[in-house]
Parts: C-alpha cells; structure tokens; sequence
C-alpha cells in the first residue's frame, strides 16, 4: 500500500498522460469537481471521457489516498481497459490532497448500528450514487479496480456494495495490518516499511517526499537508532498517528482486529470479483490471498477468484517478464491484463458474452515458467504435504531423523543483525533502492554469517513442483526470554550456469514468528529460558517447480533488518519502549532429532 504506485508512473496510482502502443484512444477530463458525502464532507472527484466513443458506457472507479491530479487515468495497469471505452472516475479519499474531512489511515469499517457513522465504503457508496445521477451517457454500471491502499478501498466498498456496482478488482489489498500485510508479520513489527510509509502518508495531507535521513545506507542508521522508545517523543515527537498507534498496540488487540477485513467479509458475494496477488509481493501478498479466502466462504454463485502472478507489488501494470535478475520467459503481465482482466470487465460493465466466468484460480508456476489453473485455492487433489528435514551437516532431507539427540547452534546478537537485503539499505522509495526487488535478491550475501543456518539437498534428479500451503516447525530454544524466528525456502540454481545465474539462491518463500507469540498473538508471554519449544512459521503458499539439477535450501535465522525490528532477546512488556540496555546476545538451538523434528512441510505435487 506504497509509495511505489505514487512514483513509479506505471500503476494505478500514478496516472500516465502519454499514450501507449495498447492504448491508442485519447482521454479528456469531462468533470472535475467536490461530491458531497453523507456528513457534508466534500471529496475531490475527476471524470475522465474516451474521445470519440457514443452511447452508455460503464465507469472505472478508483479511490486513491496518492492524489489524482495528472493526466488521463487510463493508463499503467489499465490501458487494455482503455480500449474498451469506459468512463473512467478517480477521487482522493478523505483527508488527503484535494479532499475535505480527515484522513485516518487504514479507517476501520463503521458501527451499523450509528445511522449517522461515515467509513470509506459509504464514501463510496455515496460517490456511486453520485456517479450514476451526473455523469453523462452512464449505463448505470460501474467497476472499481485499484493496486495497495486503492485495493483495500475496493474491499471497503464491497462490505457494502451500491446497487450500480457490478464488478471489482482488489489487487495487492492489505487484510490484516498485523498478521501478515505491511506493518507486522506474525508478530513482528515491519520496522523500516512501518517507520518510512507512516512518515510519508501523515506528515503532510499529501505525500511527504520522504524521511530526511542523513545516512546513505539506513542499516547504519535503524541500529545507531537503538531502542524504539525515542521515535515517538524525539524523532516523530508525536506527530504521526499510526507510529502513536504502533506503540499503544503492540499486540494483536480489538484496535487491530478492527480494521482487519476478514470479519466483514461475511455476507453472500454479490459482485463478481478478481482477486490478484504476487507471488514475491515485498508488501502484501497475505493480503488478498488472504481475502480471497474469506469471500469463497460465501460464494454459492461462482462469483469470486483469484489470479497469481510472478510479480511484485503491483508488477502486473509493467511486463511482467523478469523480477530482478530471474527471468519467467514471457510477458506474464500483459497476457494476464489481455486475457483476465479485461474480458472480465467487459463482461460486466458491456455485457459481453466471454469472460465472465474465468478459472477459480489462475497461477503462475515459476520453474517451469507457465500458467496452471486450478478448482480450488490451494490445489487440493494431487498435493501431498511433505516434510522436509534438516540433517547432520548441513543436508536437508525428505527422510526423518533417527538421531536421539541433534542439534544446530548459533549466536543472535541484536548489535550485529542480519541484512534482510544487501548493503547499502537505501531508503525504502530512495533513489537506487532494490526495495521492489529484494524478495528475488540472491541470498549469497548471507552465507558468510555464523547466525545463518543453512541446509540443502543433493541436486535434484528430478523436478518438484509444489502447489499450496508451506509451514515450517521449528523446535528450538533459546538462552534468552524471547526470540525471532526468520525461515526461508530457497531454490539454489546449478552452478553449471554461467554467471551471476550460477550457484543464484531464489527466496521461494519466507517469513518470521516473533517467539512470544508462540500461542497467543494476543497475549504474549516470556520464553522459559533453554525450554525446548515447537514454533510454527506460516510461510504462506507457492506455486513452484524446483528443477533437476537445482537444489532445495533452507535457512534459519533471528535477525532480519531493518525490515524487521530487532528483538531485544530478553523479554519486555512492549519492544516499542525497550531501551538500549534490553538487548542481549543469546545462543539459539534448532532441534533436528527423533523427539524434536524440525521441518518444512512442502505441498508436492505427485
């Protein structure tokens, strides 16, 4: 939900004025103007006409907080849209550039019970409302698509749904701010992305340019930083509301749960809706998988689904042939905008008669490098679920251990943490930053690091392809009174080929627990000192093909920064406040034996 969008002049958020070879119509403004809201709140709206297109045509909404002042809208993400000849509105949200009221970020949905509450799904269910009484030759149908925050603006608005709207598009939507989308992972708190995006969306009702840091790699400056208690008073001096609300909810309390989305997700699906994630998403991919999941729930009319993409935040409005230096063969982002989502729309803004009904789920299989579709999400038939054991020296095995007694030991020391990317860490959105990237960054910069533990297979000689659920459980313990635990799958391509390929460690998939949450993300509580605990890691889904000759890797580690905050290793009531002197070195041991397996569990396909 970034900055990204903002600056990278190929989304949703950033409008395009030039024309492309795949967007030939020209676009003009036909309406600029305030629409009042319920309680009188006035939100800048601007309409947008296809020169030369008559008769009623549909309208694309889109509701940003990233401002809607440029050139036509239609481009970017949208421009196979484009050609179809839609109306085209945009709308800054409330409180940010144009638009009266108050911006709130992440508003949670409003008390029904208070006829007079106001929330971003009535904001635009009003604009709705609007839209279909003034703007002119409208067929009374109207979508909305959006990327990030738009995404979630879109899922806000069909909590709710007006009856003009007829089909709708979240893509990289946050669904829980705390379990898995931009600010926390499982209990750990997105210290750099949490710091630099609230920054950027509060401390001015645009978009701030960015925090004025005074190093070039931020590495340096997030460690000199110390303890998180200064940034309230001394760095923010409590000027920005979500980093006040970071403090005040450490945990995942009623003010988290408010806003997720999954509660409010519980009514029959009545707009046909296209969920779209990537696979290596460096901000929300829980998010509207996570969504997805919920709507299905309530979809007895095969009215919700679901494309994944090789892609990153947002990266099916460019190509879609490479992320970084991996290579996927073939323009997935523009065969996915051609043959998903514009027949989609088509069918119902136009009434088209192809399109309406595309595959539950539409997935991309990196590996292999091709497109696969599936009945349900995740692959149910054909999938076994396998482990996968870390072995005596460094090997990585299908077969469980036999050993009584075996262990893998390192130290943490909060003073020395693990790079979660190479360095120099750019600013977040600085110039030169690899932030958009770094989930596919070869992972050769750590194997250096004695906190690292790694384990591989032989090379394959033959391929395994996975498709669903990853989970990995870790019975470890720790010297200390808490503990991060970072997992990461990795594909280690042959050395055979020539460089930089050779030897490249592809991330597959990964994330991280925060000890203390070990059975409560609700209540925390202190690890019992050398107590041998079982950790389970949600490493979320994948659809991959390891190939022969390839390896498969994993490691596990209890620093990961600055994308995530250290943890201090001695148990405080909340690591917001923690001071210098909380944090401590602490020797970790991961379990490998009879009694305390430690594994992966891999979804293979047979």
């Amino acid at each position: 939900m970034q900055r990204t969008l903002f600056a990278a002049a190929m989304l949703f958020a950033a409008p395009l004025a030039a024309q492309t070879p795949t967007q030939p119509a020209t676009y003009a403004k036909l309406i600029d103007t305030m629409i009042p809201m319920r309680d009188g709140v006035r939100l800048h709206t601007a309409v947008w006409v296809q020169q030369g297109v008559e008769g009623p045509r549909g309208i694309v909404f889109r509701r940003t907080p990233y401002g809607i002042d440029g050139g036509s809208p239609a481009g970017g993400s949208m421009r196979e849209l484009a050609t179809d000849g839609y109306t085209f509105a945009v709308q800054d949200i409330r409180g940010k550039y144009k638009s009266e009221g108050q911006f709130v970020m992440q508003r949670a949905p409003r008390d029904r019970k208070d006829a007079k509450a106001i929330d971003e799904g009535t904001d635009a269910y009003d604009t709705m409302e609007w839209l279909t009484k003034h703007v002119p030759n409208n067929n009374g149908r109207i979508g909305m698509i959006g990327v990030s925050y738009d995404g979630w603006l879109v899922v806000q608005a069909l909590m709710d749904p007006h009856p003009a709207f007829k089909v709708a598009s979240p893509q990289a939507s946050p669904a829980d701010m705390w379990m898995g989308d931009d600010f926390h992972h499982q209990g750990a708190f997105r210290l750099s992305y949490g710091f630099e995006y609230a920054y950027e969306m509060e401390h001015a009702k645009g978009f701030d340019t960015g925090y004025p840091f005074d190093r070039a790699d931020t590495y340096s400056w997030y460690l000199e930083l110390g303890g998180l208690g200064r940034v309230k008073q001394d760095i923010f001096k409590g000027a920005i509301p979500t980093w006040n609300d970071y403090v005040a909810h450490p945990n995942y309390d009623e003010f988290w749960k408010a806003q997720a989305a999954v509660p409010y997700l519980n009514h029959t699906v009545t707009v046909p809706t296209l969920n779209v994630a990537g696979w290596w998403d460096q901000e929300d991919f829980y998010g509207p998988v996570t969504i997805y999941r919920e709507m299905e729930k309530h979809d007895p009319n095969n009215l919700n689904f679901l494309v994944v993409g090789p892609w990153n935040h947002g990266g099916w409005g460019g190509a879609g042939k490479a992320l970084g230096a991996i290579d996927f063969g073939t323009n997935t982002a523009d065969w996915y905008r051609a043959e998903v989502q514009r027949p989609f729309f088509a069918c119902h803004l136009k009434g088209a008669a192809t399109g309406c009904t595309p595959a539950e789920a539409t997935l991309f299989r990196a590996g292999d490098n091709k497109w696969v579709t599936s009945t349900t999400f995740p692959r149910k038939e054909g999938v076994t679920a396998t482990p996968i054991y870390p072995a005596a020296g460094g090997a990585l095995s299908f077969t469980k251990p036999t050993t009584a007694a075996a262990t893998d030991v390192f130290v943490s020391d909060p003073a020395n943490p693990v790079p979660y990317r190479k360095r120099p860490i750019q600013p977040t959105y600085g110039q030169g930053s690899i932030w958009r990237t770094w989930l596919t960054e070869d992972q050769r910069f750590v194997e250096h690091r004695p906190d690292v533990l790694t384990w591989q297979t032989g090379k394959l000689d033959k391929p395994v392809t996975i498709s669903g659920e990853i989970a990995a459980t870790l019975y470890a313990s720790t010297t200390g009174s808490d503990a991060d635990w970072v997992v990461k799958l990795i594909d280690v391509y042959p050395d055979s080929l020539p460089s930089p390929m050779g030897g490249f460690e592809l991330m597959v998939a990964n994330d991280v627990l925060r000890g203390r949450y070990l059975e409560s993300f609700s209540t925390p509580r202190a690890l019992v000192p050398s107590k041998v605990e079982k950790f389970t890691v949600d490493m979320h889904t994948q659809e991959y093909t390891f190939l022969p000759g390839h390896r498969i890797m994993v490691q596990v580690q209890s620093t990961w920064f600055p994308i995530v905050d250290r943890n201090p290793q001695k148990y405080v009531a909340n690591i917001f406040n923690a001071t210098a002197a909380d944090f401590q070195k602490a020797t970790h041991s991961i379990f490998r034996s009879t009694q305390y397996p430690t594994h992966l569990t891999l979804p293979v396909v047979k």
